[in-house]
């Protein structure tokens, strides 16, 4: 990676915030290289002590930049999209969009030209370098695909797929965070409701869900063989587990999921 290119990040919410610190930690792009956008630019005033180059003005930064991260609200992507089609270059930019709902040929006829496009559904574990990143492009051109690709997997794993799972990714993998986050949450809760101080629960809670995570992760097994090793006839976990299930667990999960992805179908509008 050339040590002179440019990122802009078009939008610098929540995904935006995540994405520049990551990848600056990551040494991908520092912070002086790095410009970030957003109406109330004093909104990013921490990012800026930090020596992140922060503004309003969307179609300078894309001129500064070869890889434009778009990372607006649903309703306000169009506006952006027409704002910066003309400072657009082919040959130059990388334009990815972390928008959710919109399909890549919504995308394209914003911009009303062609250009490889990069949807990209990241999740906020990306300040952290350990974001589950989901990519779909127009591109056929595998240079394209390996710039996205090498770009986020700097900040955690990466995986193409078709753009018509692009949808489903978002609940799995953006809103996942918030559901496993609640898993956590609520298993600190019985820790400290079976006598653990808060602090205590909740940091024995996230670490072994940390830990079962890398069991799969790291072992390639399925999660029932990890559950398999730790119950035995007449156990404690047994008895939990199915306490667990008596009372909805994994179908709501499920169900939660699959609301989700069908709310994230109708975030974007084309008009």
């Amino acid at each position: 990676m050339s040590k002179k290119e440019h990122l802009a990040i078009l939008g610098t919410g929540n995904i935006g915030r995540a994405m520049a610190i990551g990848l600056a930690d990551a040494g991908r792009f520092e912070p002086a290289r790095s410009i970030l956008t957003r109406r109330k630019v004093e909104a990013l005033e921490d990012l800026a002590a930090r020596g992140f180059v922060t503004q309003s003005d969307n179609v300078g930064a894309v001129e500064r930049a070869d890889t434009v991260v778009v990372a607006v609200e649903p309703q306000h992507l169009n506006g952006v999209l027409q704002e910066i089609a003309p400072v657009l270059d082919p040959s130059r930019h990388l334009l990815v969009s972390v928008v959710s709902g919109a399909s890549i040929d919504a995308i394209l006829r914003q911009l009303d030209r062609e250009l490889p496009v990069v949807r990209a559904m990241p999740n906020t574990a990306i300040s952290m370098r350990r974001s589950m990143t989901c990519l779909a492009t127009n591109s056929a051109d595998p240079k394209i695909r390996e710039r996205a690709v090498s770009l986020f997997d700097t900040v955690g794993k990466t995986v193409l797929i078709d753009e018509e799972l692009m949808v489903p990714a978002t609940a799995l993998c953006a809103c996942g965070i918030a559901f496993f986050l609640r898993a956590v949450r609520s298993a600190s809760q019985g820790g400290i409701e079976i006598g653990f101080h808060p602090d205590e629960a909740l940091k024995m809670a996230a670490q072994t869900a940390l830990g079962a995570a890398s069991l799969v992760l790291e072992s390639g097994s399925h999660p029932e063989r990890g559950i398999d090793a730790v119950t035995t006839p007449r156990g404690c976990t047994i008895a939990g587990l199915n306490e667990m299930e008596h009372h909805g667990f994994s179908s709501a999960m499920i169900k939660g999921i699959v609301t989700s992805a069908e709310k994230a179908s109708s975030l974007y509008e084309r008009d």
